[in-house]
């Protein structure tokens, strides 16, 4: 017989892990790690020459570029058409340990979600399990954004940052919103770790044990 047990600790670790799992792929895709210089962008108008400045993003293996006379507007899109074009082997070794750890946070995610309904595999605790894979994926994670500044000497980055641009200083780049999501991703995945420990705690309470041995089928508990 399946028991619905749901607690205050364990909703709040299947929200958090599916959440963090969005927040790393979102971030895995966006543009956005890298903000290059300030560049000037000249287009006629009505009026004459308008000017405007606007800063180029980069990503792991995508960009966004202001198209200015030839149309206007801004391109995004990938720069490397296969996985040998992205612009670093820091680079391609980043999006290995990012990617992997994403699936990871992936299949937990999926996995948490039937974690009200089923609280052992194999008769190990789910949420120990899950627990176990998210350390896991958070140190892929951890070792991926290590290897992304590492890059940051190539040539396609010193296009974009300056000459001065070298491994771990981005020279006149500053850093886009995705690599701080990505940090905050990580951070959270760690936290998730620490949180499925309280979620096996109180699923499998005293008070929980109670409301199984009454003959409950859907269990609320704080």
């Amino acid at each position: 017989m399946c028991h619905v047990i749901v607690t205050c600790r364990s909703m709040l670790w299947t929200l958090l892990s599916i959440l963090v799992a969005f927040d790393e792929l979102i971030a895995f895709m966006s543009p956005d790690w890298l903000l290059g210089f300030p560049r000037n962008d000249s287009s006629v108008s009505r009026d004459g020459v308008d000017s405007r400045e606007y800063r180029p993003s980069l990503g792991l293996y995508s960009r966004c570029l202001r198209l200015g006379s030839r149309g206007g507007g801004v391109s995004c899109g990938p720069y490397a058409g296969t996985f040998a074009e992205v612009t670093s082997g820091f680079w391609q070794a980043a999006m290995l340990f990012l990617a992997a750890g994403i699936l990871v946070l992936a299949v937990v995610a999926c996995v948490s979600i039937f974690s009200m309904c089923f609280q052992s595999i194999l008769r190990k605790s789910i949420f120990n399990i899950c627990g176990l894979m998210q350390a896991i994926a958070g140190l892929l994670l951890l070792v991926g954004l290590i290897l992304y500044p590492a890059g940051w000497g190539s040539e396609k980055v010193i296009g974009y940052c300056g000459a001065e641009a070298s491994p771990f200083r981005p020279a006149l780049c500053s850093l886009g919103w995705a690599f701080y999501a990505a940090i905050g991703g990580t951070l959270a995945t760690f936290l998730c770790a620490v949180l499925s420990a309280q979620a096996e705690i109180a699923t499998s309470s005293d008070k929980v044990q109670e409301e199984i041995d009454e003959g409950k089928s859907l269990i609320c508990v704080l």
